[in-house]
């Protein structure tokens, strides 16, 4: 008979904190029926500033979501590019080093000043904190702010979901743009990765198709995987995302998925980071 000591460790992280209201409602209304252990921030996302302190009472892992990609209200957008463009730029090396460096610095310093403490961990808007240029300096920049703190870093490794069919080439060319030099440079700075990763789909398909997902992943989770969603309350007219955010928040909030970590013994969280290398 199973136990509750047996049940493994599942960070179920909510990205795009602070990009608008519905967002930030949904996080918040999730980490007050445990269904969430993380969010990762948009430090320059319209509803940041004004909703970030309820983050401080809501149980949650709080992180730094890393932007290169996304036009928000606040902010320098001189290094924002579509994703495609800048992932060839960092690939062929043509990022301005120093404007990498300047962007990391000032997105850190708007979450200390509006969070009021570091990170607990950081990740990357569509992924851009495992891209070359990017890493180095995100990983340079963590070393020089934080010597004494174990915080983090996604890593976009997908494990077990290889042997399903829930969106495996999506997510395994998520995983090699750069997860495993990452992950060397994070553990090489002292820094803790969760072991694989989850949530990768195609953001189509409403509530049925986003509970038999999830149901998926969380079948074939492993012990301090990180399964990253995007939920809100509302839609908004300038995400891209649109209803499908709203169809996440409502297969998150239903019973059915409280059954279903029960069914898979998950038990939701921060990731550990003693317990991780």
């Amino acid at each position: 008979m199973k136990t509750a000591g047996d049940a493994k460790h599942i960070v179920i992280c909510a990205d795009d904190f602070g990009m608008h209201p519905g967002i930030d409602e949904a996080v918040l209304r999730l980490a007050g029926m445990n269904r969430l252990g993380a969010t990762s921030c948009l430090v320059d996302g319209g509803s940041f500033v004004r909703n970030a302190k309820a983050l401080s009472v809501s149980g949650l892992q709080v992180g730094l979501h890393l932007n290169f990609t996304e036009r928000l209200t606040t902010g320098s957008d001189s290094t924002a590019f579509p994703v495609s463009v800048l992932i060839a730029r960092c690939y062929l090396r043509q990022l301005d080093e120093v404007a990498v460096r300047r962007q990391i610095v000032r997105q850190l310093d708007r979450f200390e000043a509006v969070v009021g403490r570091p990170p607990d961990f950081v990740d990357g808007h569509q992924h851009v904190h495992q891209f070359p240029q990017i890493r180095q300096n995100l990983m340079a920049e963590l070393v020089r702010r934080y010597p004494h703190k174990r915080l983090w870093i996604r890593n976009t490794r997908m494990g077990r979901l290889r042997w399903t069919g829930a969106f495996r080439f999506k997510a395994g060319i998520i995983q090699r743009l750069g997860s495993a030099r990452l992950v060397r440079l994070a553990r090489g700075a002292g820094f803790a990765v969760n072991q694989e990763f989850l949530g990768v789909y195609d953001f189509r398909g409403g509530r049925e198709t986003y509970g038999r997902l999830l149901r998926t992943w969380f079948s074939v989770a492993g012990q301090a995987s990180v399964l990253m969603c995007h939920p809100a309350c509302e839609p908004d007219g300038n995400d891209v995302l649109g209803g499908q955010r709203v169809a996440e928040f409502d297969v998150l909030a239903d019973k059915r998925t409280g059954a279903w970590l029960e069914e898979y013994d998950l038990s939701v969280g921060g990731l550990p980071v003693d317990a991780v290398p």
